[in-house]
């Protein structure tokens, strides 16, 4: 059998297990995919040859034993460097951080999915210290999008996104703090889960803002996502934030589809008025769900206020040292966001905190009505990469922030939210499915849905 990169994970699990394919072959075939796409491409910051080599042998020789293999044996995947991998230093896209000492083991998450058999092949560029939504690495290089290498991948999980479209792993993690899953996704034109804040630990993760910061999948399937996912629960003590409440695994719920399920359009703050290729994906997704309901979110941008200035004060202050010590090896551009949050009064950061809790309160009641709602993920395509700004809605304004238009009001109150992509001719934009709390089976079963339809999918990219 020929290697396929663009297999499905589960696909890839299965033929090792029925001996179709060694993990070695398939593990080195990926690891050739990368020495050859990304130079180009730039989602790689570090490759882990030889322990994908060896943890490829070791499922190959559980296999000839006899052994029962994990559900992704065999698989690969790839993370965000600022999760830990033992053995390198935990960068967070910084030139601070790559002085660390290496990390003396592995982010949990990376330990779950290596536990369910998947072979690790390395760290992947991001935004520096995840405050970024371009993918725009001062010093690593930009990350660039494999549908078009002129092009940003977004951010700050741009390596993740590039990686999963450009078939250099079917399976990637990232974080999100305000978009940082859902905006490259949507640009990368892949599947992305931003859990309820809460849901996965962060353990061994390096933080951005502690209050706003999820970890989630990448993939270019959503039966991969789910299966991901599924992997990955999980209460872990490491992370105060981590909920005790045990969860159902998702992937049996997929094909339950999305009958019965009260499903709405965002508007108001939402509308995307003047955004044709954001307009016509939303469309065509709340056509595939059946969902005709408009729905206006009050509030919707004073909770993204909010979360501005909930990220500018507790990263500052995370910062706080760097900054005083070391403020010329930041990025500039991160730099002075960061310095503006410093000197941000308490009294700001408070008042956002109340109004996050009034925009929660508010949300929940809607929740009451609906089960699922459907609102763009970027106002945009990708963007050419040195793009400093964009035209929204009449108005020219800078491109940087509002990338998180629309993904940021939802990450200030922890929601759960699947990206889905839809090609918009040659490039692909995406959809946000955002569903109550601890409810991430909603949004995968609709997700599911839009992809049976042929709506929602992942495309091999052009440079790939």
């Amino acid at each position: 059998m020929s290697f396929d990169a663009f297999a499905p994970a589960h696909r890839i699990a299965a033929d090792i297990r029925e001996g179709v394919m060694t993990a070695e072959a398939v593990i080195t075939g990926f690891l050739q995919r990368i020495e050859r796409l990304n130079p180009a491409i730039n989602a790689f910051t570090d490759v882990t040859v030889g322990r994908a080599l060896a943890q490829a042998r070791a499922v190959d020789a559980s296999r000839a034993a006899g052994a029962l293999l994990g559900p992704l044996a065999g698989v690969p995947f790839a993370a965000k460097n600022l999760f830990d991998i033992a053995g390198l230093p935990t960068r967070a896209g910084s030139k601070i951080n790559r002085e660390r000492p290496p990390a003396p083991r592995d982010a949990v998450l990376i330990e779950r999915l290596t536990a369910a058999g998947a072979v690790l092949l390395g760290g992947l560029n991001m935004g520096e210290y995840a405050y970024d939504f371009t993918g725009e690495n001062a010093h690593d290089g930009p990350c660039r999008n494999p549908h078009d290498l002129s092009r940003m991948a977004g951010g700050s999980s741009s390596g993740s996104g590039a990686a999963t479209a450009a078939g250099l792993a079917p399976i990637s993690l990232g974080s999100d703090t305000n978009g940082s899953i859902r905006v490259p996704s949507s640009l990368c034109g892949v599947f992305g889960l931003k859990p309820t804040y809460g849901r996965l630990p962060r353990t061994r993760s390096f933080p951005f803002c502690d209050s706003l910061d999820h970890l989630g999948p990448f993939a270019r399937d959503v039966t991969d996502l789910a299966m991901a996912y599924d992997l990955m629960l999980g209460h872990d003590a490491g992370d105060p934030a981590c909920a005790r409440q045990a969860a159902e695994a998702t992937l049996p719920t997929l094909k339950q589809g999305v009958d019965g399920l009260r499903i709405a359009v965002a508007g108001g703050y939402f509308s995307t008025d003047g955004m044709p290729d954001a307009e016509a994906a939303v469309a065509a997704v709340a056509q595939a769900l059946g969902a005709a309901r408009p729905l206006d979110i009050a509030g919707a941008g004073i909770a993204r206020a909010a979360a501005f200035l909930i990220t500018n004060g507790e990263s500052s202050a995370f910062h706080l040292a760097r900054l005083q010590q070391r403020a010329d090896d930041f990025d500039p551009e991160t730099r002075d966001r960061f310095l503006a949050g410093a000197l941000q009064p308490t009294a700001w950061y408070l008042q956002a905190q109340r109004a996050r809790r009034w925009f929660h309160d508010e949300m929940m009641q809607l929740f009451d009505t609906v089960d699922l709602i459907i609102a763009p993920a970027t106002p945009c395509v990708a963007p050419e990469i040195g793009s400093k700004t964009m035209v929204l809605r009449g108005e020219t304004v800078a491109l940087r922030p509002n990338l998180g238009l629309f993904t940021q009001p939802i990450s200030c109150i922890g929601l759960p939210v699947a990206a889905v992509p839809v090609f918009a001719g040659a490039l692909p934009i995406g959809v946000q499915l955002i569903a109550p709390p601890w409810r991430e089976d909603l949004c995968l079963r609709a997700a599911h849905a839009v992809a049976q339809a042929g709506i929602a999918t992942a495309r091999p990219a052009h440079h790939s």
